[in-house]
C-alpha cells in the first residue's frame, strides 16, 4: 500500500473517486459535497491531491483547495475504498495530505468542515480547533460546493452560520506564537540554570 502525491498519470482513477465518494455520500446520508470526474483530474494534475494504491488498484484519495487567494486551504474529499477501511488508511491520507498543504502553502490557514468523529479526531490530533463557521473562508465558491448535500436547507436557514457539519481550523500564525512563548520560557530557564551554575563556581 503506498500513499502518494497525485500525477497525471493518476487521472485514470478519477471515475471511481467519484463513485467511492458518492456511494459513502449515499450510504452515510449526511453531507458530501459531489465532485465531478473533471475537476479531480484538474487536482491530480497539478499536485493538489495524494491517492493511495494497492499495485494499480484504487484504495484512497484526499485533495487541496485554496480559497482567498491562498489565505485559506481545505483538505477535501476525504475518501476510503471499502475493501481497505479500518486498516488506519484515512489516517495517513489526512496526515499525507495535511503535510502537503503545510509544505505548498506555510502561511494558510488550513480548515475542514465534517460529519465524521474519525475525521474530527483526526483533525485535533494534527492541530485542529474546533471553530464557528464564521472563522472558516467567506469564498462563496466554497460554500456552493455544499449545494449537493442533503443537509444544504440548513446551512441555507442559518444563513450559513451553522450546519450539521463541524468546522475545524489550523491556524499557522497561532502555533508560531506558541512557538515563540516556549523558546523565550526555554531560553529564560538557560539563563537561570547559568546563573546558578556560575554563583556555585565563584563561590
Amino acid at each position: 500500500m503506498k500513499v502518494v502525491i497525485a500525477n497525471q498519470t493518476h487521472s485514470k482513477y478519477a471515475e471511481i473517486i467519484c463513485e467511492t465518494i458518492d456511494n459513502a455520500a449515499k450510504i452515510r446520508g449526511t453531507g458530501i459535497a459531489k465532485r465531478k470526474p473533471e475537476y479531480i483530474v484538474t487536482k491530480l494534475e497539478n499536485g493538489n491531491a495524494v491517492i493511495a494504491l494497492d499495485g494499480h488498484k484504487f484504495a484512497g484519495f484526499c485533495y487541496i483547495e485554496l480559497w482567498e487567494h491562498g489565505e485559506f486551504v481545505a483538505n477535501s474529499g476525504l475518501i476510503v475504498h471499502p475493501n481497505y477501511r479500518g486498516i488506519g488508511l484515512a489516517k495517513k491520507i489526512k496526515e499525507t495530505i495535511f503535510n502537503l498543504s503545510r509544505s505548498k502553502f506555510p502561511n494558510a490557514k488550513v480548515f475542514s468542515i465534517t460529519t465524521g468523529l474519525a475525521v474530527i479526531n483526526m483533525n485535533s490530533n494534527l492541530g485542529y480547533k474546533p471553530v464557528t463557521f464564521s472563522e472558516l473562508t467567506d469564498d462563496q465558491s466554497f460554500w456552493k460546493g455544499c449545494k449537493t448535500c442533503i443537509n444544504y436547507d440548513i446551512l441555507q436557514r442559518t444563513q450559513q452560520k451553522m450546519c450539521l457539519c463541524t468546522g475545524m481550523l489550523y491556524d499557522p500564525s497561532t502555533k508560531t506564537s506558541k512557538n515563540k512563548v516556549k523558546k523565550k520560557v526555554f531560553q529564560r530557564l538557560k539563563k537561570i540554570k547559568e546563573n546558578i551554575y556560575l554563583k556555585k563556581n565563584n563561590k
